[in-house]
């Protein structure tokens, strides 16, 4: 089996920071609670203002399998229903390891 992670990089639509976090934070949550294959689901800032904008994820999954799996939970539609439209561009680096 191989790990499988992503990083990202969201823009979010100016003025949308302060709606998005709890909507983030909660799919992060129950992304790590609720799906057995999900290691880990980071939802990182910048540590200076100057990217107010910017939300980095950092995502670990047991395999590409299970991420795909993360893609058709209740709570991943929910983030995409609610927040997607929030997000104004999106730069997904996916990685695996060994």
């Amino acid at each position: 089996m191989s790990q499988f992670a992503l990083f990202a990089t969201l823009t979010l639509e100016p003025g949308t920071k302060d709606a998005f976090m709890p909507l983030i934070q909660e799919n992060a949550a129950s992304s790590v609670a609720d799906e057995p294959g999900c290691q880990r689901f980071d939802v990182l800032l910048p540590r200076k203002d100057d990217n107010e904008n910017t939300v980095y994820l950092y995502e670990c999954y047991d395999d590409k399998d299970a991420f795909a799996a993360h893609q058709a939970t209740p709570h991943y539609t929910k983030f995409g229903d609610t927040g997607g439209a929030m997000i104004a561009n999106m730069e997904v680096v996916m990685m695996t390891g060994r």
